[in-house]
C-alpha cells in the first residue's frame, strides 16, 4: 500500500493542528513519549516534527509533506512546494507577523537606524535579508527564546512573531516594522509531488482542511417564514452567498437555509423574529467546502 508520509508540526502549532484535522475527519493520536503519533488512516504515515525544521526534512525526502510556516521555509530556503495556505495558528484563524520591536522609549524609529546596533532573533537569515534591502549593517544573533526580555541590555532591537501583538505591549516594547508576513502552509517535496497518488492524496487531505477552516467561524441557520414576509427576512441575513430556500408541505411556508459568521448570530437573531421568522435553529458545522 502507498503511504503519504506526512509532518505534523510540533510546538506551539501542535494542539491547533490536531484540533484542525479532527475537525477535517482525522484523529491523530499523540503518546506522551513517542514522536510517531497514530492516525486512522492507513494511506497517511504522521511524524512530529519541529515547525522551525520541517521544511528541512520535506526537502530531503525524509518527509513526503508536513504542515509549517512560510516563514521557516524562508528561513531555511528550502526548495519544496507550498501546495496551499492554511490560514491558522496558535491562537486564531490569522496569519502571523515578523516584527521589528524595540523598547518603548528606545530612539530606533526606522529600520536605518539599526545602523551598529544588536538584534536578537530566531530568523536570523529572514532578519539579514531584511537589513540588506535597508542597506543596514547590524550585527544579528541568533535568540534560543524570550526573545522580549533581551532589550535593551543584551540587544537593541529584536525581530520576533506575533499574532496580536499583546505579549510585545506587555513586555513595553514598541513595533517599528513588518518585517514578513506568514501563514501556515501545507508543503510537498518536489519529487514526491510528482508521484500522482500522493499528490491526490495530499491535495484532497489539503480540501478538507481548509473545508474545517472556513467552518471553523461560522454556523448555519435553519428557519420557516411565510411568502409574505420573505423578503423582510432576506434583508436581515448575511448570507454566505444565496440562502437555500425550500418549499414546505404548507405551500403559503418556506424553509431557509444559510450560513453566517458566528459572531453575528447574536445580533441578528432578535432581527429575524422581529421579521416574523420562525422556528430558528442555529446548528455547528464542521467542513465548508467552496
Amino acid at each position: 500500500m502507498s503511504r503519504l508520509k506526512l509532518g505534523i508540526p510540533k510546538g506551539s502549532l501542535q494542539d491547533a493542528t490536531l484540533d484542525l484535522f479532527s475537525r477535517a475527519g482525522w484523529k491523530i493520536t499523540m503518546s506522551s513519549r513517542s514522536y510517531v503519533p497514530t492516525i486512522d488512516d492507513p494511506e497517511i504515515e504522521c511524524l512530529m516534527v519541529r515547525a522551525q525544521e520541517m521544511a528541512r526534512y520535506v526537502e530531503s525526502g525524509a518527509l513526503d509533506a508536513g504542515i509549517t510556516g512560510h516563514d521557516w521555509v524562508v528561513e531555511t530556503s528550502a526548495a519544496v512546494e507550498e501546495l496551499s495556505e492554511l490560514v491558522y495558528a496558535k491562537q486564531r484563524l490569522a496569519r502571523v507577523r515578523w516584527v521589528l520591536a524595540v523598547p518603548e522609549d528606545s530612539a530606533i524609529r526606522h529600520p536605518r537606524d539599526l545602523e551598529g546596533k544588536v538584534i536578537a532573533t530566531e530568523v536570523v537569515h529572514i532578519t539579514q535579508n531584511y537589513l540588506a534591502k535597508h542597506g543596514v549593517r547590524a550585527h544579528v544573533e541568533f535568540s534560543w527564546g524570550a526573545t522580549e526580555v533581551k532589550v535593551p541590555q543584551l540587544a537593541d532591537a529584536i525581530v520576533e512573531v506575533t499574532e496580536t501583538g499583546s505579549s510585545l505591549r506587555a513586555n513595553r516594547l514598541r513595533i517599528v516594522d513588518t518585517v514578513l508576513e506568514s501563514a501556515t502552509v501545507f508543503i510537498m517535496n518536489r519529487v514526491s509531488a510528482a508521484d500522482s497518488w500522493k499528490l491526490e492524496k495530499a491535495e484532497n487531505l489539503i480540501l478538507m482542511l481548509q473545508g474545517a477552516i472556513a467552518a471553523a467561524s461560522k454556523v448555519g441557520l435553519l428557519l420557516n417564514v411565510h411568502r409574505n414576509d420573505l423578503q423582510g427576512v432576506l434583508g436581515v441575513l448575511p448570507a454566505l452567498k444565496n440562502p437555500t430556500i425550500s418549499a414546505l408541505s404548507d405551500p403559503e411556508w418556506v424553509a431557509i437555509n444559510t450560513i453566517v459568521e458566528e459572531a453575528v448570530v447574536r445580533q441578528i437573531l432578535p432581527k429575524l423574529k422581529a421579521a416574523k421568522a420562525q422556528g430558528i435553529v442555529e446548528y455547528p458545522l464542521n467542513k465548508i467546502v467552496l
